[in-house]
């Protein structure tokens, strides 16, 4: 199960949303009766060019005022420096550097102030000049335009507590059922984006009881749940054909049960995190059947192969081929016993009555290997017989499932209930 991301809500998401025509006539009549532009959150700027022109006429006015007392005050300073530099006599150089560097000091500070309210004179000493002048303490700002606002402030969708709701999570998922606590807990169905579905229980943000897991592809699983996974005993059928029926452990195939294949055959038995391990029996589409031990999805241990022909092999098996101590009977009666590797006998052995020989502790070996083949075969008849449970449990998911489209159309009325209620709150006036 991916992780699940709440995202706001929309209802316009639900699938479920699209099969109750009532809604769905409604919001179509409304939008094809509303004007194009949205009415909420809309934004107008009003021009007001003779007002500015009046603003900047009384203060450029203003300014001029100002400039005229500071070069007043500017000559009042440079005078009577320039006059007692260009009067006396020169005394000393370190005399004269601290004469010049008051009066340059004196010019730069009147620039500094009088610039910015001159810009032909600034414009000309930026181009004459490299020098960049500090800028004045009262800038001249644009005006910024009156924005008016009509509709209320969006409000942010609250998480669902307890009851019915609809979700919307930010990968594209919904979710529309019961929640407690703020998480999806009850009857519920959860729509896979573009991919699939899940209706049945949930506790706690997760799969947990009976449910029916429908996929695009055609894969279906219909059976219990457990923290999120396929968990206990279900059916799951494949998009291939092939079906499984049969216990499940932490989402695979885990127990006993049935695999039957779209081809025509099957295998009943034992199962390891889903391959075939253990006892079980393995009937072939073209009439052979095997019945024994499995290892890791292959015959290997003891078993009997029995073919369509009327051939029969009964001994050891390794990794899916005769491998070990066996003895092969032919249709006809004739048989062949021995050592087997590869799948081909190795060493022959006679069956012989003097105890005296070499072949007869062999002939005995093969004997015991073909007496516990039987054994296994016969313990893998009793294997696999979980078609009542398996009935029980699919008739409980189904139930569940019918359930849980009831709460999602509940939680996508209560939803729609909801976003009318509050699109008739009337607007305060601005």
């Amino acid at each position: 199960m991916p992780l699940m991301t709440q995202a706001p809500s929309v209802l316009s998401h639900s699938p479920t949303l699209s099969s109750l025509d009532n809604y769905h006539h409604i919001n179509l009549n409304v939008q094809s009766s509303s004007p194009s532009f949205p009415c909420s959150n809309t934004s107008y700027t009003f021009p007001f060019a003779k007002l500015s022109l009046a603003l900047k006429f009384f203060r450029h006015l203003r300014c001029a005022r100002l400039i005229r007392a500071r070069f007043s005050f500017l000559i009042f300073l440079c005078l009577p420096t320039l006059y007692f530099f260009i009067s006396n006599p020169p005394r000393s150089f370190t005399f004269d550097f601290l004469s010049l560097l008051a009066v340059s000091a004196t010019l730069l500070i009147s620039l500094n102030l009088a610039l910015p309210r001159l810009p032909s004179i600034r414009l000309f000493l930026g181009r004459s000049f490299p020098i960049t002048l500090f800028s004045s303490s009262c800038p001249s700002r644009p005006y910024q335009p009156i924005l008016w606002s009509i509709g209320s402030k969006p409000k942010t969708v609250k998480r669902p507590n307890s009851g019915s709701s609809v979700k919307v999570y930010s990968n594209g998922d919904v979710y529309e059922g019961e929640f407690h606590k703020g998480k999806c807990s009850g009857s519920g169905v959860y729509y896979y984006h573009m991919s699939g579905r899940y209706e049945g229980d949930w506790i706690d943000e997760k799969y947990d009881g009976y449910g029916v897991e429908t996929w695009v592809k055609g894969s279906r699983y219909r059976g219990q749940y457990r923290q999120g996974l396929r968990h206990g005993i279900g059916l799951y059928k494949f998009y291939t054909g092939d079906v499984y029926a049969g216990e499940w452990s932490k989402g695979q195939c885990h127990g006993c049960g049935v695999h039957t294949c779209v081809d025509g055959s099957q295998y009943i038995g034992e199962f390891k995190w889903g391959v075939k391990h253990g006892l079980g029996r393995y009937h072939y589409r073209n009439g052979d059947t095997y019945a024994g031990e499995y290892f890791a999805d292959k015959m290997h241990g003891f078993g009997v192969y029995q073919f369509g022909n009327g051939h029969r092999f009964e001994g050891a098996w390794h990794e899916g081929r005769r491998q070990g101590l066996g003895l092969y009977t032919f249709r006809t009666g004739e048989t062949k016993s021995g050592q087997w590797k590869n799948g081909l006998l190795d060493i022959p052995c006679m069956q012989v009555s003097h105890s005296e020989s070499s072949y007869a502790v062999n002939y005995t070996k093969v004997l015991n290997a073909v007496q516990e083949a039987q054994r296994a075969a016969e313990k893998s008849l009793d294997v696999g017989k979980v078609d009542e449970r398996v009935s029980k449990a699919v008739a409980a998911a189904n139930k569940a499932a019918n359930a849980a489209r009831v709460a999602a159309v509940k939680a996508v009325q209560n939803k729609v209930h909801v976003n009318n209620d509050i699109d008739e709150r009337p607007i305060a006036p601005v």
